[in-house]
Order: structure tokens, then C-alpha cells, then sequence
């Protein structure tokens, strides 16, 4: 019994015929998981702030803690 010989003509080929969809469809699958796990709450988390974000009130509120050098509190 003699062992058969290795197919060496074509085997980059024959294992990229069978490797390369499969990494195709894994990293398609990874960019849409990213896109709805990561991406998509993030952007509505930011738009959930800035829908009720008031810059006036938070920049008062900065300038009486006396964060600002050029805004002093209104109490000095």
C-alpha cells in the first residue's frame, strides 16, 4: 500500500474557492453586527441628549461652579 500523493498544483486555489466566501460572509456578518450593537445605540443615545440638552442652563451652571476665568459667578 503506497500512500497517494499530496496535490500540491492548484491547492491555493482549491482552498481559496472554499476559505474565501466564508471570511466574505463572516465579515459581513461582523460590519452588521457592529452596525446594530455599537453604532445605532450610540447614535440614538446621542440624539436622546442632544434632543434635551439646554446649552444656556448648562453654561450657567459651569460659569457658578467657577470653571470659566473670563465668566465669573454672578455672586462676585
Amino acid at each position: 500500500m503506497s500512500l497517494a500523493k499530496p496535490a500540491m498544483r492548484g491547492l491555493l486555489a482549491k482552498r481559496l474557492r472554499f476559505h474565501l466566501p466564508i471570511a466574505f460572509a463572516l465579515s459581513l456578518c461582523a460590519a452588521a453586527a457592529f452596525k446594530f450593537a455599537v453604532s445605532d445605540p450610540r447614535k440614538k443615545a446621542y440624539a436622546d441628549f442632544y434632543t434635551q440638552y439646554d446649552s444656556t442652563k448648562e453654561f450657567n451652571a459651569m460659569r457658578e461652579a467657577g470653571i470659566f476665568e473670563s465668566a465669573r459667578p454672578s455672586g462676585e
